[in-house]
């Protein structure tokens, strides 16, 4: 066995905690030094989630990485969305009363761009929009931010990995720049994880949720990082993680989600978590200081 997966995984056996210590002298939205913060959604305590708002919220804040969902309308539109339906975060029940269950697969993207994304989160954001994961690149890049980006319900969207990375490349971000430091895809699909990995190797990739030890050498294959919910972490765990070299020949790392307050940021990243995906990226930066 590996030297490093030896070690690992009686780390696992043992609980050992790693703490990992920020700079205190980080300035607002460094990632110098501690897990790397990613605004879940957007800034998505302080505007609504998956909106250009949110973006231009987290770079006013002065944090870089942000995350997002990806989805397909009727018409083969990629919009950025995190529910299965719009009916959380739009008016789509008032605009179309008689569509019930409202699903994005079910609305052409038109048809979504009437909606009102944001009146749901506060009147101040009235008119604000669903944007189209062009538009949404497009931000992101103006921003100069980067990104972890969710291929969301891919079992409802056959050839959404494909059609997504087709999208990226036209908009500039598969260059090596890119690829190498401003964005990770990633998915609650293992398939759809390796689909993305057979596809674009040079991504990084990532695989939402907690698979066993004995699973990692598999997963080691296609996906980067697993991205886990902090409450599955333990520091055990994340020292296993950090045993097994992912598809870059690099140790795999471990961000958990979603952590929005101080003393579960302080209890992942005193696990050695790699990043901490958050609603509140200030609250955590504070935390973490």
């Amino acid at each position: 066995m590996h030297a490093r997966v030896a070690a690992a995984t009686t780390a696992a056996l043992l609980g050992g905690a790693v703490l990992i210590l920020p700079s205190p002298h980080a300035r607002a939205g460094s990632q110098s030094t501690g897990p790397v913060i990613v605004s879940h959604r957007g800034a998505s305590a302080y505007a609504p989630e998956n909106t250009l708002a949110a973006i231009d919220k987290a770079a006013a804040m002065g944090f870089p990485w942000v995350e997002n969902d990806v989805q397909r309308t009727k018409d083969g539109e990629l919009v950025v969305l995190h529910d299965a339906t719009l009916a959380r975060t739009t008016d789509v029940e008032q605009v179309y009363p008689h569509r019930s269950p409202w699903k994005v697969k079910d609305f052409t993207a038109a048809e979504i761009a009437r909606l009102d994304a944001g009146s749901w989160f506060s009147y101040r954001y009235a008119g604000v929009r669903v944007p189209t994961l062009k538009q949404y690149m497009n931000r992101v890049s103006h921003n100069h931010q980067k990104l972890v980006l969710e291929v969301k319900n891919p079992e409802l969207y056959p050839g959404i990995e494909r059609q997504t990375l087709k999208l990226l490349s036209n908009e500039g971000w598969l260059d090596p720049a890119h690829l190498k430091s401003s964005l990770i895809v990633q998915s609650f699909s293992a398939d759809s994880v390796r689909t993305v990995h057979d596809l674009r190797p040079g991504i990084r990739t990532a695989f939402l949720g907690r698979p066993s030890i004995a699973q990692l050498p598999d997963y080691a294959q296609f996906a980067d990082q697993i991205n886990s919910d902090q409450t599955a972490l333990s520091s055990g765990y994340v020292s296993a993680v950090h045993g097994f070299d992912g598809p870059h020949g690099s140790p795999m790392k471990v961000f958990a989600w979603t952590v929005n307050d101080a003393a579960a940021a302080r209890r992942v990243a005193g696990f050695g978590v790699d990043g901490i995906i958050t609603n509140v990226p200030d609250v955590i930066q504070r935390a973490l200081q």
